[in-house]
């Protein structure tokens, strides 16, 4: 049986930003796109895999999840 990954919040990640572009409005610095959906989602979509690059924006717990 395999392990679901967890659901990261971009919202509690210092990469997050929210852009001008109402086509793009979130992007991630950290790997360095925009889209449509939140970065998080999109990483999930493309590899099946949760998020690497998350880091809280308070710096408590790199490993914080929804």
């Amino acid at each position: 049986m395999t392990k679901k990954p967890e659901r990261i919040s971009c919202h509690k990640c210092k990469f997050f930003y929210v852009t001008w572009d109402n086509s793009f409005p979130y992007g991630c610095k950290a790997m360095g796109f925009k889209g449509k959906i939140i970065p998080s989602m999109m990483v999930f979509q493309a590899s099946g895999n949760s998020c690497m690059a998350f880091d809280a924006k308070d710096g408590k717990d790199s490993e914080e999840k929804i």
